[in-house]
């Protein structure tokens, strides 16, 4: 049981670990930092905006974390807000929705990469497993840890 831990935490350390190296060396060309990969991929997905409280669920960041973060894409033109506080809407521009084009073409190549020798069943019962696992975790994180 405790190799099973230490192999899922060194594994989820290294993936986390290497995400944000891989993310961070794709967005210096844009000025910008590798959390700003997230953001740019999710809103893309919704052309008609989002407000903060719904891009923290989204992303799993903190109003704080999304306020700045979209401060900086606000000032690089990559973002318009429309409305006060956390209520605004936030969408991309035009140069925004480009460049989250762009990113989601780096992050597809990212993933086929890191997948790269699993076969379509591997796959697919990786990920169910890894929602599943991270399903579980956000339980326990608000509950607490079942007494054994």
């Amino acid at each position: 049981m405790v190799d099973r831990f230490e192999r899922f935490s060194l594994a989820v350390s290294v993936i986390f670990r290497c995400w944000h190296k891989i993310a961070s060396d794709e967005m210096k060309k844009y000025g910008l930092k590798g959390p700003h990969a997230t953001y740019l991929t999710t809103m893309y997905q919704y052309p008609d905006g989002l407000n903060a409280t719904q891009l923290c669920d989204l992303c799993g960041k903190d109003k704080a974390d999304v306020s700045r973060m979209m401060s900086i894409m606000e000032i690089k033109g990559l973002v318009k807000k429309e409305g006060v506080n956390y209520r605004a809407v936030l969408t991309l521009t035009e140069n925004g929705r480009a460049v989250a084009e762009h990113v989601r073409e780096r992050v597809m190549v990212a993933v086929e990469a890191a997948g790269k020798g699993l076969s379509e069943e591997q796959r697919t019962i990786f990920y169910d497993a890894l929602s599943l696992i991270a399903f579980n975790l956000q339980k326990i994180s608000r509950e607490g840890l079942p007494q054994a």
